[in-house]
């Protein structure tokens, strides 16, 4: 099996058209169906993709945004029709797409999700920052753009620093939305005493980077399933996360499971604030949440098996299509 990536960010209809015409895939993967699927409703780009069967992975906004946004939904909704199969990779996830778009429920299918770690490189996310031992440090690692909230973060981080004078915090992830990095940028300048932003972070080195931190904040307005989150409660950190529907899971874990971590409401900073606040003056539990998150994530499916999943989806969408699919099962 071979595979070619595109990245979606700069990529046009020639460009797509020359890699169609050159490596002449039998499937088309494409995840986000609104910024990466869109592109494939050009006509010329939906004539050259004639008979290649096509599954879409959506992206967390375009489930719990672009859908419920007039100018979006009719492209989101487009591109899942001419979907095969329509992957989710959490079971929250799979009944939202079902309850969006009931008439494609049948489309949808169940592949967990995983992660692995491109690398164990040392990178001392306190040191690289300029903080101190006795610092308590959160990290939120994130593409600087609005959905990821790190600019409402940092701005109610201000208050926590006030409060806890030797709390710091870290944010790393390129610019992604240019007005709203540079905002970002403007506010973390101003509050260099407590906060830092490092663009990239080698990924052979995150792992790492997790290790050296405290608590990984997650203050995101939408969200499919984080792989930070999966990442840091692998490692055994505490975790503050938006309480969204995609975080649910890894924070809370299923039923009966102990939490890895508090979820705040984006709405209310007094929320955010309190939960800041006893992360940092317990560590026992912090180490608490940490150990719950460790056991849990002993238990999630392997690379191997969401590779499993994903290639079975393949074959059968090339092979045999839909029938076949839910006739095994």
């Amino acid at each position: 099996m071979e595979a070619k990536v595109l990245a979606t960010q700069g990529l046009g209809v020639a460009d797509l058209l020359r890699v169609l015409r050159q490596f002449a895939p039998d499937l088309i993967h494409v995840h986000h169906a609104f910024r990466a699927g869109g592109l494939l409703l050009d006509r010329t780009v939906a004539s050259s993709m004639d008979g290649i069967p096509l599954i879409v992975s959506p992206g967390g906004t375009d489930i719990n945004r672009d859908l419920q946004m007039e100018a979006r939904k009719t492209t989101v909704r487009e591109v899942c029709r001419r979907a095969r199969f329509i992957i989710a990779q959490n079971l929250e996830t799979s009944k939202r797409v079902k309850g969006l778009l009931p008439d494609l429920k049948d489309r949808v299918v169940f592949v967990p999700k995983s992660f692995h770690w491109l690398g164990h490189d040392a990178f001392d996310l306190r040191r690289a920052s300029g903080f101190h031992p006795g610092d308590s440090l959160f990290f939120l690692p994130a593409g600087i753009r609005p959905v990821k909230g790190n600019l409402e973060c940092l701005t109610a981080f201000e208050r926590v620093h006030a409060a806890r004078p030797r709390s710091r915090v870290v944010f790393a992830g390129p610019a992604i939305d240019t007005d709203y990095a540079a905002r970002f940028k403007k506010k973390v300048d101003r509050s260099h005493s407590f906060a830092r932003w490092i663009p990239s972070i080698p990924p052979a080195a995150m792992r790492s980077a997790y290790e050296t931190s405290d608590i990984v904040l997650n203050a995101s307005s939408s969200e499919g399933l984080s792989n930070a989150l999966l990442e840091a409660v692998s490692v055994g950190k505490a975790i503050l996360a938006s309480d969204i529907p995609g975080n649910w899971w890894p924070v809370l874990g299923d039923h009966g499971d102990p939490p890895a971590g508090y979820l705040f409401k984006r709405d209310d900073p007094e929320d955010f604030f309190h939960h800041a606040l006893k992360l940092i003056d317990h560590a026992e539990l912090r180490e608490t949440f940490g150990r719950a998150g460790m056991t849990r994530a002993l238990q999630w499916p392997t690379p191997e098996t969401e590779a499993d999943g994903l290639i079975r989806a393949y074959r059968v969408a090339v092979e045999g299509g839909i029938g076949s699919f839910l006739a095994e099962g």
